[in-house]
């Protein structure tokens, strides 16, 4: 619980005072000095925004997530649109970065051309193929084994070079930079 409030950047008295419980209350209940009702449990959870599972069922935060490739969950969309992604794990509510592989549409199938933002800061890596990666009105050329680490709130996008499409390694992360 108290890793979920520093992740939130929030003091104990924010969260105290946001679910109408004393300082010294949070406090030993994040030390596990004092057990609390269910609906004050549910309060903290709502103003950390984590789900009053997590911290029922005992998740520690170093919970190991493995997501063999049968289960990942492949999501294309419009690929005219520019890409389809697949999620390499399940993005814990407490670790604030989220695993991709970003499949890049060929050239010719392409419609894509107007550059996303997001609030999150992206680190990626070309797997395979090359692209251009537009970023805040610049074109870099990128091809596989290249990094690059942005921000997500200028604008970007990913341009296929070629119609052999290309595969990149997407890891979103909340906060950063």
């Amino acid at each position: 619980m108290k890793q979920a409030r520093l992740r939130n950047k929030k003091t104990q008295q924010q969260i105290a005072d946001q679910c109408s419980i004393s300082k010294s209350m949070l406090s030993k209940i994040e030390n596990g000095q004092t057990s609390a009702a269910v609906a004050t449990l549910s309060k903290i959870c709502e103003a950390l925004d984590v789900p009053l599972s997590w911290i029922l069922d005992g998740h520690p935060e170093t919970d190991l997530v493995l997501l063999p490739k049968s289960n990942r969950q492949y999501r294309v969309g419009n690929e005219n649109m520019g890409y389809s992604y697949e999620l390499l794990a399940n993005r814990s509510r407490f670790s604030g970065i989220e695993p991709t592989i970003v499949h890049v549409t060929p050239k010719d199938t392409n419609l894509r051309h107007e550059p996303y933002t997001h609030s999150q800061d992206e680190f990626i890596y070309v797997l395979e193929g090359s692209i251009h990666l537009l970023y805040d009105d610049k074109k870099h050329l990128m091809v596989k084994g290249d990094t690059a680490y942005f921000k997500g709130t200028k604008p970007h996008l990913f341009v296929p070079v070629d119609n052999d499409g290309a595969k990149v390694l997407t890891v979103f992360i909340d906060g950063g930079l």
